[in-house]
């Protein structure tokens, strides 16, 4: 038979598409009582529906079809999507054990290999997440000792912003800057000038980073990672930008384990040294360098990115709301006068209070939360989910459910005002996700985000170029962050 011959080469084509065919509708079929969702195409799934740069905007519309419990499938892998504050509630925080799993997600498992805390899993995850939270409290989450960082890195930002005397500049960087030194004095005791090019330079790569595993490139990859593993540029610019930032925490916890002292431990790598040394004889490691390095660079992106693009949402709200701006400075000059502002202020300042809120509920800063996983089989809501199922607990149908929010695509701060003026805590308000997978520095994050933006606000007027057009439709990316804008920053006096 000549090899060339068309025929028997047809014929193994359409008997593969027969088989895949046979097999995926096998796969399509294998669970009953499976939540219901768009019908999926071969090979693709339900890629060809999604917006590819913003896919929590397709996950959101869905919903309104199939329900507050339905699935989609990308690629092959089936997915449950949770909407809407009670849904997601019940998921997470009834059900917090059911649900606390992460997916082996392919893009990050083959970037960080299970180490750290955000996308590690299991036993490895249970003990880093415990270190983590004990550790951010050691050295002063919510008390005095952070809040004085917080103050003394707020002058810092003062400084910087009357440097440009009033003239348009971007705010992204010196916001990154001043937000990434809290975190940084937790973990190295160390804190970094704006112009420090060490710190430029790792701003750079985790932002850049942070564009790339949000982009729709990410998603085919996620999709197809077997095919896409055939084109590596992508993966190679990402783990080329991680191996810079891996270099540099290297560097630095080599040298603190020459100068280590047990009875004087300063920060986190210290703390995680320690633990290092008394886990030794144990053959089941968990302290290893690998996790210190992931998680070291899992608080430095989480402590920079979320809590600074929260700042950004807040400053161009303001700019785009002047009267909303005018309020807030009234009530700090009620409360607060030319004195230091403080967290304890935060009681006395509803108004204030409830636009930062408002600043985090409108900004929707992560808008498919990070992805969950059924840890077991589980009846959840009539339907039977088994266990590692990929669920995604949509935060972008909490914090814009009509249910509790009156005017869920305006900026409206009376979401969380009574008639009186006073504020109230309103259920859809999850930022920071819940259970046990939210947040680890919700507590810091809070104090930061009143802190600096009650300074800035104290200090300045924050206002647009002439003729600048304020965009309100946020960037493309895994965070939900404003597009890029120019700032003036008028000195009150």
């Amino acid at each position: 038979m000549n090899i060339m011959d068309p025929v028997p080469i047809l014929l193994s084509i359409l008997l593969c598409l027969f088989v895949a065919i046979l097999i995926y509708g096998r796969k399509r079929n294998i669970y009953h009582n499976f939540p219901p969702g768009p019908k999926p195409l071969p090979i693709i799934g339900n890629l060809h529906i999604f917006n590819m740069k913003k896919p929590y905007k397709t996950l959101h519309q869905l919903s309104e079809k199939y329900g507050s419990v339905y699935s989609v499938q990308i690629g092959e892998e089936k997915m449950v999507v949770l909407t809407g504050y009670e849904t997601v509630k019940d998921a997470l925080v009834n059900h917090a054990d059911e649900f606390s799993g992460r997916p082996r997600v392919p893009l990050f498992h083959d970037v960080l290999k299970g180490h750290g805390v955000i996308f590690s899993q299991d036993e490895n995850w249970k003990v880093m997440r415990r270190f983590t939270l004990s550790t951010l409290r050691d050295f002063g989450m919510g008390k005095k000792t952070i809040e004085n960082r917080i103050t003394e890195e707020s002058e810092y930002l003062m400084k910087k912003i009357n440097s440009y005397q009033g003239k348009p500049f971007d705010n992204t960087k010196i916001l990154n800057a001043a937000v990434v030194n809290i975190i940084v004095s937790i973990l190295l005791s160390h804190r970094f000038d704006y112009e420090d090019p060490k710190l430029l330079r790792l701003m750079k790569v985790v932002n850049e980073n942070l564009k790339l595993v949000g982009s729709p490139v990410a998603m085919l990859y996620n999709a197809f990672p077997s095919v896409m593993r055939w084109f590596p540029g992508f993966l190679k610019t990402i783990i080329k930008n991680l191996n810079e930032m891996h270099h540099f925490i290297r560097e630095t916890f080599t040298t603190q384990k020459k100068q280590l002292d047990v009875n004087d431990q300063r920060n986190l790598i210290d703390k995680f040294l320690v633990k290092q040394q008394e886990e030794k004889p144990n053959p089941e490691l968990y302290f290893t360098n690998e996790n210190l390095i992931a998680l070291v660079a899992d608080l430095f992106v989480a402590g920079m990115e979320t809590t600074s693009t929260t700042l950004r949402w807040g400053l161009l709200l303001m700019m785009k709301y002047p009267q909303i701006q005018r309020k807030v400075q009234s009530e700090i000059e009620k409360v607060i006068g030319s004195a230091e502002p403080q967290a304890a202020h935060r009681k006395d300042m509803p108004y204030t209070d409830a636009v930062i809120h408002e600043v985090q509920r409108f900004g929707n800063i992560v808008p498919n939360n990070l992805p969950h996983a059924t840890t077991q089989d589980v009846t959840f809501r009539g339907y039977f989910l088994p266990k590692g199922t990929h669920i995604i607990p949509l935060l972008t149908s909490v914090l814009y459910d009509k249910d509790y929010f009156e005017k869920p695509e305006e900026f409206y701060p009376e979401h969380f005002l009574d008639a009186s003026g006073n504020f109230v805590k309103n259920e859809g308000f999850m930022p920071f996700s819940a259970g046990k997978r939210s947040c680890a520095g919700e507590n810091l994050a809070k104090m930061e985000l009143f802190m600096f933006f009650t300074k800035l606000l104290q200090n300045f007027t924050f206002q647009a170029p002439p003729g600048a057009t304020l965009d309100l439709n946020p960037a493309p990316g895994i965070t939900s962050s404003p597009m890029s804008y120019m700032i003036c920053a008028v000195p009150r006096t």
